[in-house]
């Protein structure tokens, strides 16, 4: 496994050197269905993207809007997902760290070193770092959260389509009031991760109902 850095404040001379660097985040994680999403990006050294931040502090179109600039200003990019089976299977910790895993090996050419936000690093083939608030302090690390968002979000919007009784284009599959109750109301969907407490609760009271 990488290096495993841990620290609020990241001051630039403190990492290490590296020519290719890929910024890695996830969406999703928290969710009661759906995937977890991770996404791989690597900026040019010199590039123009205003706004970048952390996903979670900008509006769906703003999001939208620098998703596009993304795909377009960076070296590479890719993105993967861990369905909710697979995440009931392993934990979410696991399937977090596969997600990111597999978007770092999508890339057309490894990098030399990632950069993860949060405090634990996935098992890839060259350096890499966790930093606390990363997406916030490391532009890679705030492109890849907008590009593992946005994709997390289009793939719900698709599943409320199949699922409308969930209104998952709503609420993206987090624990909402809204989920909450039409999960009451409907029990879990097939993309509801079962080993969550509030759907494991919802498939018992359901089951319960039948006897």
């Amino acid at each position: 496994m990488g290096d495993l850095w841990r620290g609020s404040a990241i001051p630039a001379e403190a990492l290490p050197p590296a020519e290719r660097v890929a910024g890695v985040d996830e969406a999703g994680r928290g969710s009661l269905a759906g995937p977890v999403v991770a996404a791989a990006v690597i900026l040019p050294a010199e590039f123009q993207l205003p706004g970048l931040t952390d996903s979670k502090l900008l509006s769906p179109a703003q999001r939208a809007t620098l998703a596009e600039d993304i795909r377009t200003v960076a070296i590479a990019h890719a993105v993967a997902a861990v369905d909710a089976s697979r995440i009931d299977a392993i934990n979410i910790l696991q399937a977090t760290l596969v997600a990111m895993e597999e978007a770092v090996a999508a890339l057309p050419s490894p990098p030399e070193l990632i950069l993860v936000d949060g405090n634990i690093v996935p098992w890839v083939p060259m350096r890499a770092r966790a930093i606390v608030w990363g997406d916030r302090l490391i532009p890679a690390i705030s492109a890849a959260s907008i590009l593992a968002k946005t994709a997390r979000d289009a793939m719900m919007e698709d599943w409320g389509r199949q699922y409308p009784a969930y209104g998952f284009a709503e609420h993206k599959g987090y624990g909402t009031p809204n989920h909450l109750a039409r999960l009451a109301a409907h029990g879990p969907s097939p993309i509801h991760r079962r080993s969550f407490a509030p759907v494991l609760s919802s498939e018992r009271s359901e089951q319960g109902s039948l006897w």
